[in-house]
């Protein structure tokens, strides 16, 4: 299944802004922040500003039949690297790295000027205030298309580096399920890259938004609006 896994991540590529314990996946605080008011430039050509136009509109679908198996096991190597996708995030985005063994395993980290914060958030393993966030969460995919999606498309949505990110813990547990109109980060400078990399996702994925969800993508990145897509990196 890994072939054509990496298949499917390859081809739902998109053209970027920068972007745990086992248990910290989990799929909240209003306002415009960056970006929260309206823009009196034009959006340029390619941006995620111009993006947000090409995203279907419709309701919120039913959860019903959600789990989080539905996308797969937690966290498997969907590259073939040789690493669980958690720990290959956090090695991205953490600073002063130490393993538990080989490459693979973090042991500890610092996640400097959190995301969703803006604190710095010390990692150690089994003891984390770390977790690794999906920025489109699951279960908002679920009920904006992914209930009609194959396994092997859940599980590479799941495991896609576009969509994670490592996170203070209590902001994504905050967050929950919400998207760009119920939870924005409360740090205000990172609401821009957050909410492109919403847009990028839900574009390569063909998840539909709510209105209420576009209005507020609208918003934000009305004050940024030379914000280009992101794409897949190294770094955030």
């Amino acid at each position: 299944m890994r072939g054509s896994v990496a298949v499917l991540v390859a081809l739902l590529a998109v053209g970027g802004c920068k972007a745990g314990d086992q248990g910290g996946d989990q799929d909240s605080d209003r306002g415009g922040g960056k970006g929260g008011g309206a823009s009196s430039a034009p959006a340029a050509s390619g941006s995620a500003l111009t993006a947000v136009s090409s995203l279907t509109v419709k309701g919120r679908a039913p959860k019903t039949g959600y789990e989080r198996s539905e996308f797969g096991s937690s966290w498997v190597d969907t590259d073939d690297n040789g690493c669980g996708t958690r720990d290959d995030i956090l090695k991205r985005d953490l600073k002063d790295v130490r393993f538990r063994d080989g490459h693979c395993l973090v042991a500890s980290g610092t996640l400097t000027d959190d995301p969703y914060t803006g604190r710095d958030v010390r990692f150690v393993r089994g003891h984390s205030k770390v977790d690794i966030d999906h920025v489109v969460a699951l279960s908002d995919a679920w009920q904006k298309g992914a209930q009609k999606w194959d396994r092997d498309k859940r599980l590479a949505f799941a495991n896609d580096p576009l969509n994670l990110i490592a996170v203070d813990a209590s902001a994504n547990r905050r967050k929950g399920d919400g998207d760009a109109a119920t939870w924005l980060p409360p740090n205000k400078a990172y609401r821009c890259d957050y909410v492109a990399h919403q847009v990028a996702v839900k574009k390569a994925y063909g998840l539909w938004v709510t209105e209420a969800e576009k209005g507020a993508m609208k918003r934000v990145l009305g004050g940024c609006p030379t914000a280009k897509l992101p794409a897949r990196s190294g770094g955030r």
